[in-house]
């Protein structure tokens, strides 16, 4: 339940998106993913990129009443245009949709094309897991990774997540970018005047920065060398290639890029968590006591599993006030 102050954001939120002609229903979706990355402490896909999806709906680029078509393959298999839908509908509706499919048959896969950014991918896993399934989301990004051995970017930092059911305990959600930083924490450093960590990022000459405005027109640095340019890669081929989204440096960039909408792919696998073993919230848990019991490194207290941290964020944050930097809040009362 948000505090007085936070829903007041929610629903300033929810109106911006009523006067750029989306549905209540619509705006009511994506006020509620755009409040949940705040509270989950991921700002970078929060209240800073609301104008940005305005920008795009004002140039005709995401369309606020898109005639989303879904077509069943099979009882567990669905191929969902979205018609250039703002990414959090057509993400929404992927849920729901691979939710029903494995429901009735122990496994559902979702692809979807013609959509557009669609947040934390971590939303829409957490909506599964709550429904005792385990999910896979993948989606794909404009430009920002350079293939291992080539200098200019091609693949986005295209995020990889999974979700379990852990019985009554903290849902376990990975949810990772295959660069070192994502590129939402790049454009927020740059709309609130901070520097970026350093070895995230080069410039377009190829050096070291830590300047997210040279960042964002050189190259991101991937997690492992090669390894995370080959899961850039992967994620790529399943969310773009797989689904008939656009796939590469076909992808738009959603700040930069106004000569089209984006088509980005996303697909979605969810699974019954009990499809083999009817033992499995036994064994999920005894395999994270297991690792919780291993000795700890200097200065750890307590190793935390995938999803806790976020969930403790979450907790405390729905205890404070959201803080807006003055440059956020500017855009929202323009818009």
């Amino acid at each position: 339940m948000l505090n007085n102050n936070n829903k007041k954001i929610y629903l300033k939120v929810l109106n911006i998106f009523k006067k750029y002609n989306l549905n209540l229903a619509h705006s009511k979706i994506c006020a509620s993913a755009i409040i949940n990355a705040e509270l989950v402490g991921a700002t970078s896909h929060g209240l800073s990129r609301v104008k940005m999806y305005c920008d795009r709906i004002k140039k005709k680029l995401i369309n606020p009443k898109p005639k989303i078509k879904i077509k069943k393959i099979s009882q567990s298999i669905s191929h969902i245009d979205a018609n250039n839908s703002i990414g959090f509908v057509s993400a929404d509706l992927g849920i729901k949709e691979v939710i029903k499919n494995a429901k009735k048959t122990g496994i559902g896969i979702v692809g979807i094309k013609n959509s557009g950014h669609y947040g934390l991918s971590s939303f829409y896993a957490e909506q599964a897991v709550k429904k005792g399934l385990v999910i896979f989301c993948f989606t794909n990004a404009p430009p920002a990774l350079a293939p291992y051995g080539a200098k200019k970017s091609f693949f986005g930092t295209n995020p990889i997540c999974f979700g379990s059911p852990v019985g009554n305990s903290t849902p376990f959600i990975l949810d990772t970018s295959v660069s070192l930083i994502n590129r939402g924490k790049i454009r927020l450093a740059a709309k609130t005047g901070k520097k970026i960590s350093k070895g995230s990022a080069l410039d377009k000459h190829g050096k070291p920065t830590v300047d997210p405005f040279k960042a964002l027109k050189g190259v991101q640095l991937p997690i492992s060398g090669f390894k995370g340019s080959g899961l850039a890669w992967m994620v790529d081929i399943l969310s773009g290639v797989m689904t008939g989204a656009n796939h590469g440096n076909k992808v738009k960039d959603p700040f930069d890029d106004f000569s089209g909408p984006q088509n980005i792919g996303h697909l979605f696998i969810a699974l019954k968590h009990n499809l083999f073993v009817s033992n499995y919230t036994k064994r999920i848990k005894e395999n994270i006591k297991n690792v919780k019991k291993l000795p700890k490194v200097k200065g750890v207290t307590e190793i935390l599993y995938p999803g806790q941290n976020r969930m403790k964020k979450y907790n405390l944050n729905m205890k404070k006030n959201i803080k807006i930097p003055k440059s956020i809040s500017d855009d929202l009362n323009n818009l």
